[in-house]
C-alpha cells in the first residue's frame, strides 16, 4: 500500500474543502464549517488545516468581501492572520510584530462576537509563542503546578471553560514552552513536565494523552547522537503513557477525531515500544494517510532519499507481520 501524505487523512469533507480553498473557492469551507457547528474538536482542527491552506492567498479575504455578516468567514480571517504572524516569526520577518498585531486584533474581534467559541482563544495561546520574552503580562501567569513555567495559563483557562482538553490549546502551549529564550534543557525539562501533568489526569478519549510523547520526540530533536534513545519507548515508565493513549483514546476517540500526526506518533511509540499487536492496529487504522512526523526525527540515519519514511515502511511491515502471525486464525466451516 503506498503512502498519502495529507492532513485531512480519513476527513473525506475537509480534504475536499481544502483542495477547493487552495483553487480559491471558499463555498465548500463555508459548508463545512456550517455543519461542524459546535464540534468544538473538529472545528479547532478544521479551521486552522484551513488557514494554513489558505495563508498564501487572499481567498478567504473574498469571502469576508462577498459575505461580510459571516461569523465563520470573520473567524477564518483571524485564523488566516494567526497562521501568517506564526509563519513571520519562524522566518524571523522583520515585520513579524506587524503582523502578530494585526492577527490580535482580529482574534479579539471575533472573541467578542462569539464568546462561546474556544478558537479565537485557542488563537491567543497560539500568538504566544512570539512573544518568546514574556513581555505581555498574560504571557507570565503563575500556573497551579508548581513545576511548570509562568506561562499563557489564564488564556488556556479560557479555552478549557469552552472546550475541555482542546488539543491545540495544550500543543499552543507546549511550542510556547520550547520558544522561550533561556536554557533549552529548561525548556525541554517545562515540556515533559507538562506532558506528564496532562496525561496523569487521564481525560479519556483525549490525545492529549500523547503529550508525553510528544516530550519524548522533542528529546529526540535535540539528542540526535545518542544511540540508546529508542530504547526508552520500552521502559515501563513511557510504555505506560503510550499504551495509555492507545487504550483510552485510540480506542474510544470518534475515527474522524483520530489526526494524522497523532496516529503516526502512536504508531511509532507502540512498534520502538515493541507492542507490535497495538502498533498493527494504528497502522490498520491509518489506511494508506502518513505524516512526516515524527519518523523525519527519529530515523538512524539510514541511506536513501527518505530515511524517515523507510523507517515508516519498515515499522508497518514489521508490525503487520507480527500480528498476522499471532492473531487467531479462522477455523473451517462446518
Amino acid at each position: 500500500m503506498g503512502l498519502v501524505y495529507h492532513p485531512a487523512g480519513h476527513d473525506d469533507d475537509l480534504r475536499v474543502a481544502l483542495v477547493e480553498l487552495q483553487a480559491g473557492r471558499w463555498k465548500p469551507a463555508r459548508e463545512l464549517l456550517r455543519k461542524t457547528s459546535t464540534h468544538w474538536a473538529l472545528r479547532t482542527s478544521r479551521t486552522q488545516l484551513l488557514a494554513v491552506a489558505a495563508a498564501r492567498s487572499d481567498v478567504v479575504d473574498v469571502w469576508l468581501a462577498e459575505e461580510p455578516g459571516s461569523y465563520d468567514a470573520q473567524l477564518m480571517g483571524a485564523r488566516v492572520a494567526v497562521e501568517r504572524a506564526l509563519r513571520g516569526h519562524r522566518q524571523q520577518h522583520p515585520r513579524t510584530l506587524e503582523f502578530e498585531a494585526r492577527a490580535r486584533r482580529a482574534v479579539l474581534l471575533a472573541a467578542r462576537r462569539a464568546p462561546h467559541d474556544p478558537v479565537p482563544w485557542v488563537c491567543l495561546v497560539a500568538l504566544a509563542q512570539i512573544d518568546t520574552r514574556q513581555l505581555r503580562q498574560e504571557h507570565r501567569v503563575r500556573p497551579e503546578e508548581p513545576m511548570l513555567p509562568s506561562g499563557p495559563w489564564g488564556l488556556l483557562y479560557e479555552v478549557n471553560r469552552r472546550d475541555p482538553y482542546n488539543r491545540e490549546a495544550y500543543h499552543r502551549v507546549l511550542q510556547f514552552m520550547l520558544a522561550l529564550e533561556g536554557p533549552r534543557g529548561a525548556s525541554l525539562a517545562a515540556v515533559f513536565d507538562f506532558g506528564r501533568s496532562v496525561a496523569s489526569q487521564r481525560p479519556v478519549g483525549s490525545p492529549l494523552l500523547l503529550l508525553p510523547a510528544y516530550a519524548q520526540i522533542e528529546q529526540r530533536r535535540q539528542s540526535r547522537a545518542d544511540p540508546l534513545w529508542r530504547r526508552q519507548w520500552a521502559q515501563e515508565s513511557t510504555l505506560d503513557y503510550t499504551l495509555t493513549a492507545f487504550h483510552d483514546w485510540f480506542r474510544k476517540a470518534p475515527a474522524v477525531q483520530l489526526s494524522v500526526a497523532d496516529l503516526n506518533l502512536l504508531a511509532y511509540a507502540l512498534w520502538a515500544g515493541h507492542q507490535y499487536l497495538e502498533a498493527a492496529e494504528v497502522f490498520e487504522a491509518m489506511g494508506p494517510y502518513a505524516a512526516r512526523e515524527p519518523w523525519a526525527s527519529v530515523h538512524d540515519g539510514a541511506a536513501g532519499p527518505d530515511p524517515g519514511e523507510a523507517l515508516l515502511l519498515r515499522a508497518r511491515a514489521e508490525s503487520l507481520s507480527y500480528a498476522r502471525t499471532r492473531r487467531p486464525r479462522a477455523g473451517p466451516h462446518p
